[in-house]
């Protein structure tokens, strides 16, 4: 009983020995606050001007077009990165991650939420942004235009150079020409096969099998012949075999009562 009637004291003593290392003295230190006067410096400023040619980190702009799309006050039409299909790979990722939403999938500004109601997003197929030069989209990313806001937080300079580069690449596929697509020499079928070693019939028209399901009946016409893997025609499916009549003999005895 009198180790209990101790108890609450001992409890009290430790409680306030805690709340005497409690101090402010971090807190309550002199220092400088951001934008404060202070009498310590002559002209009465606490934020200190920064040392000549002081760069932040990572923002050591010496490429200025990179950066910012711009030559001479002017948009650029040049690809500051080159051109790989790894680059047109990361813009189709990016713009699918950023872009669909408003512009939709293939540029022409009808994406889900323009669907939805919100203002309509650019289409990059008129004749105005067809012709805008390659700098004209990378600024927008970065300072934004009109209803769009700047995306400079979620895409890098470079992501956002090669998001450019493949809207360059949906226009070109929506307004394509004959004339775009370099010279090529076509060759038949029948001369591949001799050059592979291939029998003649590689270069048959392709038969499928009378199982094989089609959207449309009509297109499966001259087209049920079986063919093996080489072209020539297969075997024809063995049959089930059905059962034989049974021979002729006795009258069977009725089963008539």
């Amino acid at each position: 009983m009198m180790r209990a009637k101790y108890i609450p004291a001992a409890g009290a003593a430790v409680a306030m020995l805690l709340l005497a290392g409690c101090r402010q003295d971090m807190h309550d230190q002199p220092k400088f606050f951001p934008q404060r006067g202070t009498t310590f410096y002559a002209d009465g400023r606490s934020v200190r001007p920064q040392v000549a040619d002081t760069v932040a980190r990572e923002q050591l702009h010496e490429d200025s077009y990179f950066y910012t799309g711009m030559i001479a006050g002017k948009e650029g039409d040049g690809l500051p990165l080159a051109l790989t299909p790894e680059l047109m790979a990361r813009g189709q990722e990016r713009y699918n991650v950023y872009c669909t939403a408003c512009h939709s999938r293939v540029g022409n500004g009808d994406g889900m939420i323009v669907q939805r109601g919100y203002k309509p997003a650019g289409n990059f197929h008129t004749d105005r942004l067809r012709n805008a030069p390659l700098g004209h989209f990378f600024a927008v990313m970065t300072n934004g235009y009109g209803a769009m806001p700047d995306y400079s937080a979620q895409l890098t300079p470079a992501d956002r150079w090669a998001v450019a580069a493949y809207v360059r690449a949906l226009q070109l596929s929506q307004d394509a020409k004959p004339s775009d697509a370099g010279s090529a020499t076509a060759q038949n079928l029948e001369t591949i096969a001799t050059k592979q070693g291939l029998p003649a019939s590689y270069a048959d028209p392709m038969k499928f099998p009378g199982t094989a399901v089609w959207a449309n009946p009509k297109t499966q016409e001259d087209m049920t012949t079986p063919v093996s893997p080489m072209g020539k025609p297969a075997a024809a499916p063995a049959t089930e075999k059905q059962p034989e009549a049974p021979a002729a003999g006795p009258k069977a005895a009725s089963t008539n009562p």
